[in-house]
């Protein structure tokens, strides 16, 4: 945990130097990007706050991820990430948007294999996704998950 740990201070640092705030929409982290971030002190005054949205019905009511695109191609895809990110920016008034869905494992989701994610960045005129392939048990996934995540929004703040 000290890695991510020094990964969100640094986060932390940067959007409170910038005057900005992040939320995040998370799936298969389940909110541990919120829960990290929030181990800071001072991540007050950069954490909006974090829509946990395990089930799939939960990306539609309460990030508006459009029902016809998880129908179509379920919830592991890279455009579902990106409106995880616009929904959490949107819904919870921050600067920047992150969010994350993906197989943590052990076994596929919709055909999608273990340690797939996809992460998405909403923030002032950028909208990108992040695909990576992760392996190791699900502990190990969501971990990189997390630090990935922090590494896409620090590249956008630096």
């Amino acid at each position: 945990m000290a890695e991510l740990d020094e990964a969100a201070a640094q986060l932390v640092a940067a959007l409170t130097r910038r005057g900005e705030t992040v939320a995040t929409a998370e799936s298969l982290t389940a909110g541990l990007v919120c829960a990290t971030v929030a181990r800071i002190p001072g991540a007050s005054v950069v954490l909006r706050g974090g829509l946990v949205v395990y089930a799939t019905e939960l990306k539609v009511a309460l990030a508006g991820v459009d029902e016809k695109l998880l129908a179509e191609h379920g919830a592991v895809h890279p455009e579902v990430a990106a409106q995880l990110a616009d929904g959490a920016r949107e819904r919870c008034g921050a600067t920047w948007g992150l969010g994350l869905t993906g197989v943590a494992g052990p076994t596929a989701q919709d055909g999608v294999p273990p340690g797939t994610v996809h992460i998405g960045l909403s923030g002032p005129s950028t909208r990108i996704v992040r695909t990576l392939v992760e392996t190791g048990d699900r502990d190990m996934i969501r971990t990189a998950s997390v630090r990935s995540a922090f590494s896409l929004l620090g590249e956008h703040l630096h």
